[in-house]
């Protein structure tokens, strides 16, 4: 594993702008297990079930999250800006940008 990659870990807040159903936040924290990164997002419901990440793909200064939510599968793609944001857009159409949380 590339150490660039385990700058990814901990805890972030994901913001996407302008969604049909307006601007969300979606704050997990990622954790490497068994060499692949993987976390999951609180529910939009008070009282929801956790939304598992699926799939997270990485390379050295890029990392798409998978997810499904309310029965649709969603990908969040997202390039390094520095070690503490990171910005790409979800299912290509959505501005989105991650911010680390300290």
């Amino acid at each position: 594993q590339s150490p660039a990659n385990d700058l990814l870990e901990g805890k972030w807040e994901f913001s996407i702008i302008g969604t049909p159903q307006g601007d969300s936040k979606l704050t997990t924290t990622l954790v490497r297990k068994d060499g692949k990164l993987t976390g999951e997002f609180p529910s939009q419901d008070p009282n929801g079930e956790k939304i598992p990440i699926t799939n997270i793909e990485e390379s050295a200064d890029k990392i798409v999250i998978y997810f499904t939510t309310q029965g649709y599968d969603i990908n969040l793609d997202l390039s390094k800006v520095d070690d503490n944001n990171l910005k790409g857009t979800l299912l290509g159409m959505f501005e989105a940008k991650g911010v680390r949380v300290k």
